[in-house]
Parts: C-alpha cells; sequence; structure tokens
C-alpha cells in the first residue's frame, strides 16, 4: 500500500481505534460516560480517585487480622495463619491488626490517612474470577449480566454529543485513565469504551517524553509502519496534553518508590502521580498488581516479612502485601510533596476473599467477603465495621459473610467523593452511604439551616452532643433517621426556651453507618448527617 493511501485511511480513524506501543493498547476516550461526567465533576470538584484492582481474590483475613478470633482461625488455618505476635496493631483497634509486612500501610492508618471497610462483597457468590470480576466492575446483581460498567453509566446523558467536540476548551484533558493492557468493563458506557489505556509504566517515558517510536519489523514495510506508528501517536487526541503534564511533573518528589521495576504497582502509580502533579484535571485512574490467586504456597515456611524482610517465592501473599503496601504509601507520600493531598484519595478492591479454612497446599481458596482500603487525607479515619465472627465448626472450609455490599462503597464514592446524585440511575438501587469520606454530602441535607444546627463529635464513636438555637419558645422534636430517611428513634421531644440548648445522644448499639437527624421546631425542620462508627 502506499504511504499517502495507507495515511488516508489511517487519518480517518486514528481519532477513534485504539494503537499499539509495546503490546499495550493506547485507546481514544469516549465522552459519554461515567468520566465525562466526572470530567465535568472535576471541573466543579477537582477530586481525583485512584482504584487499585487486586487481581486474584485477597485473602482478607491474613490482611486485615481478626485478633479476638485468633484462637477459632486457629483451629481451621494453621497452615496459612500468621503468628499473633507478629501481627501489626492499629491505633485504637486493640483487636484487629495487620500483616506483617504491611508497615508502610500501618504507619498511614495510625496518622489518620486511611479508612477500613470489613468484609466488603455482594449476595450470592459467584466464585469464578471472570465473572466476579465482571459482577464489580458492571455494579450488577450476580443474576444480572450488564455490558457497561458502573464507572460508564453515571451521567452518560448528560453528553449526548459525543464525539462531537470533544475535546473542547473546558474539559481538555482525558477523563479516565487505566494503566495496563486492556479496558476494564467498568469503563463501558453503551456505545463506546471509556477509558485511555497507556500500557506499560515503564514505556512512560519513552512514549509520553522522549518521542520515541517502537521499531518496525526488518520487513519491506517497516519503513512505512514506522513511520505510521509515529502519525498515529501523534495524532491521538489526548496524546499532547498528556506529553505536556509529564513534563511538567518530570521527576516524583518522593523518595519511598523502589527502584523501577522492583514493584509493578509502584512502578504505575509513579506514572499516575505525576500526571496529576502536571495539573492534569483528570478525575478517575485505574492501576492494578497480580498475583493474588494463592491456592498454593500463599505461605512459604520462613518468608513471613518482618521488619521488612523479603519475602521469598512465587505467589507468596506477604510478598504481594509488602508491594501493595509500599507502592500506596509512596504514592501518598508524593501526592503530599505535590500539595495535591486535598483532591486525590485511592480505594483498593479484589473480585473476592478467600476462604476461612486453609487447604493442604498452604493456601486458601476462593471465597466470599474481604476487606476494602481507602486511603488519603479525605478520608474520615477508622475501621468500619465489625470483625467477622469466625465458626467453631466449618463443615466445609467456609465463607466470610458479607457485612457490606461493594455498591455502598461505589455509592459512597460518588455521592461523597465526586459530589453526584445520581447513583440510584448507575447502581439501579438506593445504596446506604458509608462514613468513608469526611465531611458532608449535600444529597439529603437541609442547607437551609434556620436553627444554626450542629453536632460534636462529628463521626460518633460513643456519644454525640446535638446543638440548636430557639428564637421563641418552641416545641422541638429530634427524629435519627437512617441513610434512606426511614424513621429510627426519637432522640429528644419538649419545649424549649429561646436561646442555644444541647441534647446528648448516645449511640449505644447502633450500628456504624450513615444517619440523618431532623431537628423540627414548631413544624419546621432542619436534616444533618450523622455518621457513626
Amino acid at each position: 500500500m502506499k504511504r499517502r493511501n495507507f495515511l488516508r485511511t489511517a487519518g480517518a480513524t486514528a481519532a477513534l481505534t485504539p494503537f499499539l506501543h509495546s503490546g499495550f493498547a493506547i485507546n481514544p476516550l469516549a465522552k459519554s460516560s461515567m468520566f465525562g461526567s466526572l470530567g465535568n465533576a472535576a471541573a466543579m470538584s477537582g477530586k481525583i480517585m485512584v482504584f487499585i484492582e487486586l487481581n486474584g481474590g485477597n485473602d482478607g483475613l491474613n490482611t486485615l487480622i481478626p485478633l479476638d478470633q485468633y484462637s477459632k482461625l486457629s483451629l481451621h488455618r494453621s497452615g496459612v495463619l500468621i503468628p499473633e505476635n507478629k501481627v501489626l496493631p492499629l491505633n485504637g483497634y486493640a483487636d484487629t491488626g495487620l500483616h506483617p509486612s504491611m508497615g508502610a500501610m500501618q504507619q498511614l492508618f495510625n496518622d489518620g490517612l486511611m479508612s477500613i471497610v470489613h468484609d466488603v462483597g455482594y449476595p450470592q457468590q459467584d466464585y469464578s474470577h471472570f465473572r466476579s470480576m465482571d459482577i464489580w466492575h458492571s455494579a450488577s446483581a450476580s443474576d444480572q449480566y450488564l455490558d457497561t460498567g458502573w464507572m460508564g453509566r453515571t451521567l452518560q446523558g448528560e453528553h449526548p454529543s459525543f464525539p462531537t467536540g470533544y475535546p473542547n476548551d473546558d474539559t481538555k484533558d482525558p477523563l479516565a485513565i487505566q494503566i495496563g493492557s486492556s479496558l476494564p468493563l467498568a469503563f463501558m458506557g453503551s456505545g463506546y469504551s471509556m477509558g485511555m489505556t497507556l500500557g506499560n509504566a515503564n514505556d512512560f517515558d519513552n512514549v509520553f517524553v522522549n518521542d520515541l517510536v517502537e521499531p518496525a519489523p526488518p520487513t519491506p514495510y517497516g519503513d512505512e509502519l514506522e513511520y505510521i506508528r509515529l502519525i498515529q501517536q501523534q495524532s491521538q487526541v489526548y496524546y499532547e496534553v498528556i506529553k505536556e503534564a509529564a513534563e511538567a511533573q518530570p521527576n516524583n518528589l518522593s523518595p519511598m518508590y523502589p527502584p523501577l521495576g522492583e514493584n509493578g504497582l509502584a512502578d504505575q502509580l509513579r506514572v499516575v502521580a505525576r500526571l496529576i502533579g502536571g495539573e492534569m484535571q483528570t478525575p478517575v485512574y485505574v492501576v492494578s498488581i497480580g498475583g493474588f490467586d494463592t491456592h498454593s504456597e500463599q505461605v512459604i515456611e520462613g518468608s513471613v516479612e518482618v521488619e521488612g524482610q523479603d519475602s521469598k517465592g512465587g505467589d507468596n501473599h506477604a510478598l504481594l502485601l509488602r508491594k501493595l503496601s509500599e507502592a500506596i504509601a509512596a504514592f501518598q507520600d508524593d501526592i503530599e510533596r505535590m500539595g495535591k493531598a486535598d483532591i486525590v484519595a485511592g480505594m483498593t478492591f479484589s473480585e473476592f476473599g478467600r476462604t476461612i479454612a486453609s487447604n493442604f497446599s498452604t493456601g486458601t481458596d476462593h471465597g466470599a467477603a474481604a476487606p476494602l482500603f481507602v486511603f488519603g487525607k479525605g478520608v474520615n479515619p477508622g475501621i468500619i465495621g465489625n470483625n467477622p465472627d469466625i465458626p467453631q465448626d466449618l463443615a466445609i472450609s467456609g465463607d466470610v459473610p458479607m457485612a457490606y455490599d461493594f455498591r455502598q462503597v461505589y455509592a459512597s464514592v460518588i455521592q461523597d467523593w465526586f459530589g453526584l446524585t445520581s447513583m440510584s440511575s448507575v447502581l439501579f438501587n438506593d445504596f446506604d452511604i458509608l462514613p468513608i469520606f469526611r465531611g458532608t454530602s449535600a444529597a439529603k441535607e437541609d442547607k437551609r439551616d434556620l436553627f444554626g444546627v450542629s453536632n460534636y463529635p462529628n463521626p460518633v464513636t460513643s456519644y454525640t452532643t446535638i446543638l440548636f438555637s430557639t428564637f421563641n419558645n418552641a416545641h422541638v422534636v429530634i427524629n435519627l433517621m437512617d441513610a434512606q430517611g426511614r424513621f429510627i428513634l426519637q432522640i429528644a421531644e419538649g419545649n424549649y426556651n429561646s436561646g442555644l440548648h444541647q441534647v446528648r445522644f448516645d449511640r449505644s448499639n447502633l450500628p456504624s453507618g450513615t444517619y440523618f437527624y431532623q431537628v423540627v421546631q414548631n413544624g419546621m425542620g432542619v436534616t444533618k448527617k450523622m455518621l457513626v462508627f
């Protein structure tokens, strides 16, 4: 084919079709997605979320260890259980600790930069890696098959004109970026894939900084192929803005990253941090780390990490958790040094947890629920939920039961982090919001506060004091409601003279979660949000 004809064909498709670099597809970004919506949200809120996928199904019981259940765990997983004296303590949680290789994440938690959600999963667990990850990506029920992702559905209707007119002066940057080889189902909208893949993190500088082109094969068409690769690379819609961001932040600021090539997750997060530091407004990034399908040799004799010593062996869980921990800590340090800590958060997720009992290969098998970690300056620090109750007797290997639906976490990200209010149309239900993030959501709160209503402390651990003012003698009723606005109990009722008043509320056995309390004076009410840990 003549170069002129080849370029004419390529030029017509370069804006919408993927091209390859080092075996990885780089795809243009569709705008009719969640990321289109979050692009607008980012313009208003400036918030960024980094999703970290733990591929294979992470063993939650060896990650977040329920020390109050240790004697029962020792009955069922003697082959893999972490020695009790090696478990890392967490400030304020004597009954719960982290795997000994997670010292960097222990420090983040103790510094108030991490929220942990106990036992996240979904009803009627499907134990297939592929199907379970599809459920997480699409936010479907286990018996529901969707070809769109939860991200792709968010506010898709707000951008019906895509791709005409994009990018534009208001939205110049990619709306989502994944470091990896393929686009996940989570990125899919009704018409297009919604993510841009940057490929191998180690090739980032070559492609976006040094303009190096992958060598063409030594064939008669090699020079044509090399030339067209350069043309395609330079014609990508968002290529220049990524290049500009990379050049604006040429170096990572944190000294905590391991050397390049030693920790693939850290290498990916290096790239994300540089783009954020380069002032890109992309609101969503996705990175991943594999190897968590630990059916065998999850623990190798003598391999549990203590005081930073490396684990040895292939799919050793300790090595994976160390890489996860040091990568997150380095990224958080980098973001703080860049002055971006107020707008960036991150979240881990895995397709499922693993069984309570170990198997005969010093490993664990596919299970159900597992803990989920959210980190950043914007989180409410602490642990949401309680340690799982481990049965004394197991007829089979046993699952950790779900305490929180993963769609509750998504709803919390959509509403309380990005400030969007349409999670029911995205998640097909009104899922309770979890108290993961600091601040309050405007979704249900009454901003017309005539009575100066507030409560402290908030979040509530044992009790809180509700404050309000009355301007005339008033009949006051204070009610507590759940996240859906359903009445739970009456906190107070009576006649109050003009002035400032305080009502103490003891949470007693109230489960952790998001609640609303309403102060009603002579028929006029003000509603406020209350987070209970």
